[in-house]
């Protein structure tokens, strides 16, 4: 039998010329639900659908965050919870004290960074009231069939960065976690879809927690703008990278045929239990790390090292602790490249563990906010938290992390050194 040679485009030309001659298409009655999926699939009418139902998910993250976190985690935490809390312990500053409660005399448990007060405000307080609208919004929008079909619609823009529609699947995910998120590019047909798609989401998406924070922080003192802007600069790296990823990287992106499932009404169970197992997940896999972060950045800043050995030092005396020498010793790269405080090193530092525990520290640094924003986008590129960084190490094995690692440390600098240089162009640095 004669094979034929073609290209990938021939073959999809030759498909269509075999389908015109074997398939009859009969005219046939469209339902609601057929017509509603047409117009989800069209640019001209799926786009404005799809921007509408994000901000419609953008809204319903923003509103179910705020009313709990505001109206009920934060009064419990703040008035009831740390009063308690600093009464039980001794008055005067220990280093005990440093390590469970934090700063002494602070007014919140969000800037008192100690393991039982910003270790459990940030998961409990904050963040937990972020992730259930979003892995609810995302069961949601499973269970209904519209993932499929907003892969279809967007499929054109992924393919200039190598990359096809079902890839908005695995970023979807990232928002609300990166690690389901990195995880789902095993979807992906070849081995460079899997790498070009796991490090651009490890490096540019930001997760759910840390959205939940930033909406406390960020759109709670600037407003969503800023927030939205800092959010746009990211998808901008995340595209760029992308397709420089496509032109420099060996290997092919094929096509993918995606099944479309008629539109149906959503199973209230099935939304329940989908929601329950990712939060599930992120209380057994994330909230262990924010506490051990707590713990860390606070050993850091009462440990100081003296003449070889290991010492503890006052809370007046931060410079001679090993937080305090990072500080300083990271200072012209900090200031210099970045144009952020030297005290970023606080939050970049735990950022390894929790991104969302860091962004929560920048709110007890003095900074403009251009430098806010420059150092919310180096916390968000910088490095993958720990978690996510043990899954990439298990999908790219030893070598695939390690080019995934050089890939990031050269957008940290390309990137946060290109706001830095803007800054400075307005005159605002």
């Amino acid at each position: 039998m004669h094979k034929l040679k073609l290209t990938p485009e021939e073959r999809w030309d030759y498909l269509d010329k075999l389908a015109e001659e074997v398939v009859t298409l009969k005219p046939r009655r469209l339902s609601l639900k057929d017509a509603i999926g047409d117009l989800t699939i069209r640019p001209l009418t799926g786009i404005p659908i799809a921007l509408g139902i994000l901000f419609s998910v953008w809204m319903f993250f923003s509103t179910f965050a705020g009313f709990f976190t505001d109206g009920f985690m934060v009064p419990l935490f703040d008035e009831h919870y740390l009063p308690w809390i600093q009464d039980i312990f001794p008055k005067e500053p220990s280093w005990l004290y440093a390590l469970l409660v934090g700063t002494p005399g602070a007014d919140n448990c969000f800037e008192a960074f100690g393991v039982l007060t910003t270790g459990l405000f940030v998961p409990f307080g904050v963040v937990l009231w972020a992730i259930i609208p979003l892995y609810l919004s995302v069961a949601l929008l499973e269970d209904i069939g519209y993932l499929p079909r907003l892969a279809v619609l967007v499929d054109n823009i992924l393919h200039r960065i190598g990359l096809h529609g079902f890839a908005i699947v695995p970023t979807i995910l990232s928002f609300g976690c990166n690690i389901p998120g990195v995880t789902a590019a095993r979807i992906l047909e070849t081995k460079k879809e899997r790498f070009m798609m796991m490090t651009i989401l490890a490096i540019f998406i930001p997760c759910g927690a840390q959205l939940g924070i930033m909406e406390e922080t960020i759109a709670g003192e600037y407003g969503n703008w800023l927030m939205f802007a800092i959010i746009g600069y990211l998808l901008l790296g995340y595209f760029v990278v992308g397709w420089i990823l496509n032109k420099i990287l060996p290997g092919r992106s094929p096509e993918i045929l995606i099944d479309i499932p008629p539109y149906q009404r959503p199973i209230w169970k099935n939304l329940t239990m989908k929601t329950w197992i990712r939060v599930k997940c992120f209380l057994v896999h994330a909230v262990p790390f924010v506490i051990l972060g707590s713990l860390l950045v606070n050993i850091l800043y009462i440990v100081g090292i003296e003449n070889g050995n290991l010492t503890l030092v006052s809370f007046e005396e931060g410079d001679r602790s090993i937080m305090g020498r990072l500080s300083i010793a990271l200072e012209p790269i900090l200031a210099g490249w970045f144009g952020v405080p030297k005290e970023t090193i606080l939050p970049l530092v735990t950022a390894f563990l929790r991104k969302d525990l860091a962004v929560a520290q920048l709110s007890a640094i003095p900074m403009s906010m251009y430098q806010l924003f420059t150092s919310v986008v180096l916390i968000s590129i910088y490095f993958p938290c720990i978690a996510t960084f043990a899954v990439l190490w298990k999908e790219l094995g030893f070598r695939g992390l390690l080019k995934s690692i050089a890939i990031l440390i050269i957008s940290t600098f390309t990137f946060g050194g290109l706001l830095h240089g803007l800054w400075m162009l307005m005159g605002v640095a």
